[in-house]
């Protein structure tokens, strides 16, 4: 077994015994304790009661966090014409059609959100199996099929925030920077909650939040009592 760090044990010692916690006190247990050489992002888990096999259970959506993530999102967008200038202007960093199909085809993503306009989702559909499971492949649903692709391009550089359902029922997102102050990361925190909770789908029976539970990029996790996360 691999000996742990002197950072590494002083964190998990720190977060010994710490359980269902509330919001606050778990933001400034895991900033007191991210003690990384790089600004550490907060991290969120949320364990739901969906078998996203199911299509009436899954669950998917989009939320604008209050203060942002803190991160530099690279956007990619599929447009011609005027669409595609439009895209430039708002200030996408990737803009194309048949080209940018060949280069992703060819193995070269470097962008962190596509959004493309409907009448070029033919060229996008056959990159289905590449994007999809990196979580990129634009979805009317969650806004990144459009033809406002100034709104969308703008809404993703500014904080906007795309979640999906994993196989095991787990929701994961980044929602800001340890070095954002406890309030930022509080009000994020509920935020990215509420979104989630208000895209429950229709199939889900039970408990819908089982779990919620919080950690920086390279520390443990600390689970958060729900009615505090929920802000109920």
């Amino acid at each position: 077994m691999a000996k742990l760090g002197k950072r590494t044990k002083a964190a998990r010692e720190a977060f010994a015994g710490k359980s269902n916690v509330s919001v606050e006190e778990a933001v400034s247990l895991i900033k007191s304790n991210a003690n990384a050489k790089f600004d550490e992002t907060l991290e969120i888990a949320m364990n739901l009661g969906v078998d996203p096999r199911h299509a009436d259970q899954m669950v998917r959506g989009v939320v604008a966090l209050p203060n942002g993530t803190g991160k530099t999102v690279r956007v990619a967008v599929f447009a011609r014409g005027a669409k595609a200038d439009e895209a430039k202007e708002a200030g996408a960093d990737i803009v194309g059609a048949e080209d940018l199909m060949e280069t992703i085809q060819g193995g070269t993503i470097e962008f962190d959100r596509c959004i493309a306009t409907p009448d070029m989702m033919p060229i996008v559909g056959r990159l289905g199996k590449v994007l999809g499971p990196r979580n990129l492949m634009p979805n009317p649903k969650v806004g990144t099929v459009t033809m406002d692709v100034k709104a969308a391009v703008e809404a993703a550089k500014g904080g906007q925030v795309q979640f999906k359902v994993e196989k095991a029922g787990v929701i994961h997102g980044g929602i800001g920077k340890v070095s954002f102050s406890e309030e930022q990361l509080a009000e994020n925190i509920r935020a990215f909650v509420d979104a989630v909770t208000k895209a429950k789908p229709a199939g889900a029976k039970g408990t819908y939040m089982k779990k919620v539970s919080l950690s920086s990029t390279m520390g443990p996790g600390v689970a958060v009592d729900i009615t505090s996360a929920t802000g109920n």
